[in-house]
């Protein structure tokens, strides 16, 4: 499959305006691992190779344990390898991933709430919602996996 355009080049102030929430998500409380842990879970729930490839080698330099990363996929059967915050984190992102099907519950919500503040909520949402826009733009650009 062949890469259909490079968003970057065609609508280059929409594709700045993603960046820019990246941008902004750098001074959230989130440490490199978690936000690795949201990028790689939705790219795992939308099927983007792309995103997959980078986070999970970005996350391994980060210094992510294979295992964590080889497991995430079924993370809600090997709990014992995250935190409770991590559960929590991927909770949110999973169910705001996958909006269409219930939102982000209120059970979710209020679980979140016992252990974050509403600024971490909304970071962990927005980190959920740069990483799917991401996923949007390479799957249906058909963005290349690194060789």
């Amino acid at each position: 499959m062949s890469t259909r355009f490079n968003m970057d080049e065609v609508h280059p102030a929409a594709y700045q305006a993603g960046a820019g929430m990246e941008k902004a998500l750098q001074n959230s409380f989130l440490t490199p691992i978690q936000k690795e842990l949201i990028k790689i879970r939705a790219s795992q729930i939308n099927g983007c190779a792309f995103c997959l490839d980078m986070h999970t080698k970005d996350a391994l330099k980060y210094s992510e344990t294979p295992q964590r990363i080889f497991l995430l996929n079924a993370w809600k059967d090997a709990r014992e390898l995250y935190t409770e915050e991590e559960q929590v984190i991927l909770a949110v992102a999973e169910e705001v991933t996958l909006i269409s099907h219930k939102g982000l519950t209120e059970e979710t919500y209020q679980k979140a709430k016992q252990i974050f503040n509403e600024t971490q909520i909304a970071d962990i949402i927005m980190a959920a919602v740069a990483i799917n826009m991401w996923n949007r733009i390479a799957i249906s650009t058909h963005m290349a996996v690194a060789g």
